[in-house]
Formats: C-alpha cells, sequence, structure tokens
C-alpha cells in the first residue's frame, strides 16, 4: 500500500508540477540575474566608463577614420590631375584599342549611359597600380586619363559624372563638362 501511495504521489507530481520547486528555481534564476547585474555595475566603476560612453568614444574614432579615408581619397584623385589634358588624354584608339571587360547590354541599359548618373564621392574607391578606381554598378572602373586642370578640385564630390561606351570604349563623362571623356577600364 505505501508502495501505491508513492507512485501515485509521484506520478501526481509529474503531472502537476511541483510549486515548490517551479518556486526554488524561479527564486534561483532572480538571484542570478541580480548577481550579474550587480557584476555588469562592478565591472563600469572598475573600468571607469559606462557602455554610453564606450559607444561615444567608438563614434569618435569612427569619425576620425571617416577624416583619414576622406582625406585619403581627396589626395587619390588630386594625384591624378591633368596639367595639360589636350596632351595628356588619350582616347581608346590612340591606345590601341579596348581590350578590358564589356559589360554585358542588359546590364549596361539597367545602370549606365546619359541618364544614368552619379556622383564618384559617393562609390567606394581603391588605388590599384597607381592609379583611382571606384566601384559603380557592381563593376570596377580603373581611371585611365587624368582629370582635367580645368574642372573644379571636388568635381568627385559635386559634379554628376556618368558612364558610357562610346565608338571604341568605356569613359566617363561630366555632365558640367560636356564632350570630355575620361578614359576608364572596367573590371568585374
Amino acid at each position: 500500500m505505501k508502495i501505491a501511495a508513492a507512485i501515485g504521489a509521484s506520478i501526481l507530481v509529474l503531472v502537476l508540477g511541483n510549486p515548490a520547486l517551479v518556486s526554488a528555481q524561479r527564486d534561483h534564476k532572480d538571484e542570478r540575474s541580480s548577481s550579474d547585474k550587480r557584476h555588469g555595475n562592478e565591472h563600469e566603476k572598475e573600468h571607469g566608463r559606462s557602455s554610453a560612453q564606450h559607444f561615444d568614444k567608438h563614434q569618435a574614432h569612427q569619425r576620425e577614420e571617416g577624416r583619414e579615408q576622406y582625406s585619403a581619397r581627396r589626395d587619390v584623385w588630386q594625384d591624378h590631375r591633368a596639367q595639360h589634358w589636350e596632351h595628356e588624354h588619350h582616347t581608346w584608339r590612340e591606345r590601341g584599342g579596348y581590350r578590358g571587360y564589356r559589360i554585358p547590354q542588359d546590364r549596361f541599359r539597367a545602370n549606365f549611359g546619359r541618364g544614368q548618373w552619379f556622383r564618384v564621392h559617393s562609390a567606394p574607391v581603391l588605388v590599384v597600380g597607381g592609379y583611382p578606381r571606384f566601384q559603380y554598378g557592381g563593376f570596377w572602373f580603373s581611371v585611365v586619363d587624368p582629370w582635367p586642370e580645368y574642372w573644379s578640385r571636388s568635381w568627385y564630390e559635386t559634379d554628376d559624372v556618368y558612364v558610357d561606351y562610346v565608338n571604341d570604349g568605356y569613359y566617363m563623362y561630366n555632365r558640367r563638362h560636356p564632350g570630355v571623356a575620361i578614359a576608364l577600364n572596367v573590371s568585374f
């Protein structure tokens, strides 16, 4: 009889749960949570800054990096300004023809041409082999020609440009200076 009562009580505890056990687990969890909070506050006091101060320091670091990147980007373009553009510029025909990657027609129509302008400043820029390279429309464009000396020193920030394929290769055009074509080499 005692065995049957013990088994019955065990089954009842399994089915209904043990309120004392659940309460004990909840109390232990609350103690652990408040202990973690106290430890976090002690950690902040020990290291002298809160998460807000850490965030502010991180933001300041990012702003400084942004200024450095801006300066480097400006230098990249300034280093490729022509002294006498008429003598330093060469068409792809004069260079022996364009031999680089060709953008598929459907992608070209969707992203490039006279109606698809952008500002170079908003595009990622790298220097490869001493030449600036920017990314637009899923392609990288290496600037083969220098930019004319009579363009604004900040044209890459302020002027709308577009990429087009004309006669014998890809060129970048500045809407502020129509007719001036800067030779580009395309890579994927």
